[in-house]
């Protein structure tokens, strides 16, 4: 998206979190996308780099309690963590553990990349690993969104031992390609517009930046269940960047990922949950994920579209302090 977006072959007019390539439909799944500023008034930023090995990261951990610290992925590929904060949900969730948030490789104050610098499932699944060790956490609870539920899928695939309990969050599907887009079927004159955008943005012209820009704005404004909660987020998201090389070289690499194979041998707790509402990604993929990973659970926000944690926060909060606490969640 810009908040996190996932799309297929996308055009490069879509900003947030994408799937492979740059057409519409996949750029719509990066919902998650990317703040330049400080979007939640109630939260400071403090936070700071280290060196993974072939990358500088940037993270922040706020937040205190002695329960297992939450790692959250945003989405993308291609946006920063901040679009996350428009929401103060992880505050709230704060309140009880740790929680860790970073700007993936080439993106936000981790800084672009550098000339030969690659950027991989590979190098994003080992610069999570990193910042794990380096926090000194030999267990992790991780919630994934959108771009970042295939990354935490692929994490827990990887390094499994490390995972304590695992959320999938409006993710993408296990398959990159298989991931279903709503947004021509429900939205059809946004769209029309979006492709009109995406034509001038793809020339590389002058005015291309200006017509990304405003396909963005489309893309946004197709995410949410509420009038109010779209118009909320378009005003702090306004500043938002998409990083478009990262989103390319990651959509290129993922293609060749087929994660249904792994995620069924997953033996710790796993929460699958998504948007009714969700645009971005069809709940149906949800609720396949929730099906193929033994003994999961699911739920649906019935009131929200690609970010819960935004238009539902109460009850996001409560299902997720439910979840990490062991209790069942109710459907």
């Amino acid at each position: 998206m810009s908040v996190t977006r996932f799309h297929g072959p996308v055009t490069s007019s879509r900003k947030c979190c994408r799937f492979g390539g740059f057409t519409p439909a996949l750029l719509a799944l990066v919902a998650a996308c990317s703040l330049l500023v400080s979007p939640a008034q109630a939260h400071e930023e403090h936070g700071t780099t280290f060196k993974a090995p072939g990358a500088t990261i940037y993270y922040e951990v706020f937040g205190s309690g002695t329960a297992t610290p939450l790692f959250v992925a945003n989405g993308g590929p291609g946006f920063d963590h901040m679009y996350l904060h428009v929401s103060d949900a992880w505050d709230t969730l704060g309140r009880n553990r740790k929680i860790v948030m970073w700007d993936q490789r080439g993106t936000g104050r981790s800084g672009t990349l550098k000339p030969g610098q690659s950027c991989t499932l590979a190098d994003q699944i080992n610069d999570l690993d990193a910042l794990r060790a380096h926090l000194g956490y030999d267990k992790i609870d991780l919630l994934g969104h959108s771009w970042g539920g295939f990354l935490a899928m692929a994490y827990a695939a990887r390094h499994p031992g490390h995972i304590e309990r695992l959320i999938i969050l409006d993710s993408a599907a296990p398959r990159w390609k298989d991931t279903l887009f709503l947004f021509r079927d429900v939205f059809p004159e946004v769209t029309a517009k979006e492709d009109n955008y995406g034509f001038v943005a793809d020339l590389n012209e002058k005015d291309s930046a200006e017509a990304r820009d405003a396909a963005t704005q489309l893309y946004e404004s197709m995410l949410f269940y509420s009038p109010e909660h779209r118009d909320e987020f378009l005003a702090k998201m306004k500043d938002d960047r998409e990083y478009y090389e990262i989103n390319r070289d990651l959509n290129r690499d993922i293609a060749r990922f087929d994660l249904n194979p792994e995620i069924r041998k997953f033996r710790f707790p796993v929460l699958v949950g998504c948007g009714r509402y969700d645009m971005n990604v069809a709940p149906v993929i949800a609720y396949r994920i929730h099906l193929a990973i033994p003994g999961s659970q699911f739920v649906v926000f019935e009131r929200s579209g690609h970010m819960p944690f935004f238009e539902q926060p109460g009850k996001f909060v409560s299902v997720v302090n439910a979840f990490l606490s062991g209790a069942a969640i109710s459907p």
